[in-house]
């Protein structure tokens, strides 16, 4: 009984991780830019040249994650060199 009982909690906690939401950086192909997606399940990519001239429905070109949190999302789209770099916010003129 103990081990029914602890099989049924093991069964819980994965389903509650599972469901947790992550972040995703995602290359807009019809903008140019790369974009911060929370999402629970991987967004769908259409990577290959034949989209590249395709209307809106293929739009996301590559996904990179997932991330746990928003910010470890936006430290990773610094570095992915197809993204261009974010235009300055009112808040970073704030700070200096």
């Amino acid at each position: 009984m103990k081990s029914l009982l602890l099989a049924g909690i093991m069964s819980v906690t994965f389903a509650t991780a599972s469901y947790a939401q992550t972040y995703w950086v995602t290359g807009d192909r019809s903008t140019g830019q790369c974009n911060v997606v929370n999402s629970a399940s991987p967004p769908v990519v259409y990577g290959l040249p034949a989209y590249a001239g395709s209307g809106s429905e293929y739009k996301t070109s590559f996904a990179s994650g997932p991330y746990k949190s928003a910010d470890d999302a936006k430290l990773a789209r610094s570095g992915i060199s197809e993204c261009p770099a974010p235009p300055a916010s009112a808040d970073d003129d704030k700070k200096e």
